[in-house]
């Protein structure tokens, strides 16, 4: 049912439809700041030289209160987009009934309009939640949406290079093309000035 009113509003694909920052360095993340998940999120995170700022927005990931939880730290990064490229929402393992909460319609909505896109890494391999369906990107866990942002940077730290080193090629081959310039210019002058003395 969350599933079909989603689609007939027409917000299912909305947030996979965002284009991510490049490079995605400063993340949002929501999660319980107690949790075995965002500690391994963050052990994952800082295993590497890239300078990502992780800010967490705390909430209560399972129970009574948790779905007005999420949907408030939420609230709270919308009203700071501009300072975040991306948004986490990270949840370790748990009993089937402890991740119920993200088949809400609400969170899935609110995920689903979201003005930054939104990496899901909820539950166990094999879980996977309408939160999860309507998120940018969704991961198995926590640790594999911090290793799928240590990939990106690796790629955006890869095209720069590609950048740089197609930027010395070409000033190698413009130095070339203008030593050869130089070289005819200053072959030509010597013929000139010698048949010009000649002439005197």
């Amino acid at each position: 049912e969350t599933i079909a009113m989603l689609m007939a509003e027409g917000v299912w694909d909305m947030n996979r439809e965002l284009p991510l920052a490049r490079p995605t360095l400063r993340i949002a993340v929501v999660s319980s700041a107690t949790a075995a998940g965002y500690r391994d999120f963050m052990r994952e995170l800082q295993r590497n030289s890239y300078r990502f700022q992780a800010t967490l927005f705390e909430s209560t990931m399972q129970g009574d209160g948790g779905e007005d939880s999420v949907i408030c730290a939420l609230e709270e990064i919308a009203s700071r987009e501009e300072a975040f490229d991306v948004v986490a929402i990270i949840r370790g393992g748990g009993s089937t009934s402890d991740l119920t909460l993200f088949d809400s319609y609400r969170i899935a909505s609110h995920i689903a309009q979201f003005p930054l896109p939104v990496i899901t890494g909820i539950g166990h391999d094999k879980d996977v939640s309408v939160a999860d369906m309507v998120a940018h990107t969704h991961c198995k866990t926590p640790t594999a949406v911090a290793t799928l942002f240590a990939e990106l940077a690796d790629t955006e730290l890869s095209a720069v290079e590609e950048y740089a080193q197609g930027i010395a090629n070409e000033v190698e081959r413009i130095l070339h093309n203008e030593a050869m310039r130089v070289y005819t210019l200053s072959t030509d002058i010597e013929r000139i000035a010698t048949a010009y003395i000649n002439d005197e």
